[in-house]
């Protein structure tokens, strides 16, 4: 039986009013989860989902990504705990290893970033299950003697929030399918990769004799849509898609592309922040047929189209990562029941 959840994910816009609206619209559509993401030092997501929490009594509430460095394991178990109060057992904490240079221009240096992941997931776990003052003593993430409080009056039982880390190399991706709940799949990935993700999930499931038909792998999927001109729906996504490929050259590596024309248009942009003009004379450089591998752009109907691409790869539902500004437009188009 086809999986018909579906998801909606906001970046850093609409506004946040627009989004408390637009998320009261998905619960009356019947979309799955609600997911906010961290970006650069835009918004950050706990507010806007508490939030949504205060207006919607059924959607799953989900970080669409949230990093694992900048909020300690005892800070983000609190945050997702105050979360679950308001919204119980619909919260998805899904967690990320951050990226250069924003996280270097913060005095963070990230090493090894699958061991302190899988330190951190861990702790925050242990926190969550309400575990009595343990102590951890790990590589990166070290508590002592601790416990997680509950607000007065709160009834002490294990959080239900689900944990999910949105891997993109192969070893954090096979790491995922052995700690996590589930995976939140990066958007801008090809069908093509994401099936090998799919796969290293997979075999990290099995590492820990897990069932891999219940870990959960719904994956972003980056859309422009404009059905009076899909050329601007088109332009849309090649924008986005320089812009990322000169900002995170970790995605473009991810899909295959040669590090050397990664470089060139990185060079061309001007690094990040990129200058005056910079991503559009990148653009040039970047192959249209890239740019449809990591996107889906055109009318509503072609964009729907081509959604089965990665169903095939193995993902459990799409959550869809708008690149236009038309939001209520996508949401409607977009909506279950209208497949």
């Amino acid at each position: 039986m086809t999986d018909e959840r579906i998801g909606f994910c906001f970046l850093d816009r609409p506004s946040t009013a627009e989004q408390i609206e637009l998320v009261q619209t998905m619960e009356q559509l019947d979309y799955a989860s609600a997911w906010v993401t961290e970006t650069r030092l835009a918004r950050d997501a706990f507010s806007v989902l508490g939030a949504f929490a205060a207006v919607t009594n059924r959607i799953q509430l989900a970080t669409g990504i949230v990093n694992s460095w900048t909020r300690g394991p005892a800070l983000m178990a609190m945050t997702l705990a105050t979360l679950d109060e308001m919204a119980p057992g619909r919260v998805i904490c899904g967690l990320g290893a951050y990226w250069d240079p924003l996280a270097w221009k913060q005095g963070i240096e990230r090493r090894k970033p699958v061991t302190q992941m899988r330190e951190y997931v861990e702790v925050l776990r242990r926190f969550l299950n309400l575990e009595e003052n343990f102590t951890f003593e790990g590589e990166f993430v070290k508590v002592r003697d601790i416990s997680l409080d509950l607000g007065h009056g709160a009834k002490r039982e294990p959080k239900n929030v689900k944990i999910y880390v949105g891997p993109t190399g192969p070893v954090m991706t096979e790491a995922t399918g052995e700690i996590a709940d589930g995976a939140i799949l990066n958007g801008l990935l090809s069908p093509e990769y994401t099936a090998k993700m799919v796969k290293r999930l997979k075999e990290g499931a099995e590492k820990t004799g897990r069932a891999f038909e219940t870990f959960e792998r719904p994956q972003l999927l980056n859309i422009a849509v404009d059905n009076a001109d899909p050329d601007a729906a088109h332009y849309a996504a090649h924008y986005l898609v320089t812009k990322y490929l000169g900002q995170q050259p970790h995605i473009g590596k991810a899909s295959g592309l040669d590090p050397e024309l990664i470089d060139r248009i990185n060079a061309e942009m001007g690094g990040w922040p990129a200058r005056p003009n910079g991503v559009e004379d990148a653009m040039k450089l970047v192959p249209v047929e890239t740019v449809r591998k990591m996107t889906l752009s055109g009318t509503t109907s072609q964009v729907k189209d081509r959604v089965q691409e990665w169903r095939d790869a193995g993902i459990t539902y799409p959550v869809f990562l708008p690149l236009t500004e038309n939001y209520d437009e996508m949401v409607r188009g977009m909506a279950p029941g209208t497949w």
